[in-house]
Formats: C-alpha cells, structure tokens, sequence
C-alpha cells in the first residue's frame, strides 16, 4: 500500500502523517496487493475542514469526501464512508457469485 498525502492552505504535522497513515491501514483487511491511497486534506471557505480520498488498484478505484470542524474528525468521516462502499462491493460480488454456482 502506499500512501499519499497533499495539504492544502494547511499546515502540515507530523501528527496529521499518523493519524493519515492509521487509518489508511484499516483498508489492508478489504484489498490485496498493490493500491495506492490518495488523500487531500484542505479548509474551505467557510472555515471548515474536508478530506477528500481515493483508493486506487489494478481493477478498482473508490472516492469519498467529508467535510467537519475538525480535521480528525472528518479524516474518520472520510475512511468510514469509503469502508462502506468497499463493503457494499464485496457484499454485492459474493451474492452474485452464489447465484451464479445455484
């Protein structure tokens, strides 16, 4: 897995880099191989945080964004919303493979 990260009119922490790096790992457990995690990590406007990611593989490529108060917060958001859409996936292909043998 590799991970990149981008900031933008944030500054960036050693901190951010861990907490970024923790839950990109919760993705380990849904993908094997090589994928890439791409996460940007930006206040808007209005004075909120968002966090934008996308996962990236060989035959697959998820995106999800979230916006809150606070950076960890959203960072949480983000991940949670792009764990669901894996699941929903894998869900979906495993009943598809049961018909199919039926």
């Amino acid at each position: 897995m590799k991970i990149v990260s981008t900031f933008k009119h944030l500054e960036h922490t050693q901190a951010l880099d861990e907490r970024i790096e923790e839950k990109s790992q919760r993705l380990n457990k849904f993908f094997e191989g090589n994928f890439e995690v791409q996460w940007t990590c930006y206040i808007r406007e209005d004075g909120q945080h968002c966090a934008d990611i996308k996962v990236v593989g060989p035959s697959f490529e998820y995106h999800a964004g979230a916006f809150a108060e606070n950076l960890y917060k959203t960072l949480d958001l983000a991940i949670g919303k792009i764990e669901r859409q894996v699941h929903k996936k894998k869900t979906k292909c495993k009943k598809l493979k049961r018909k199919v043998k039926d």
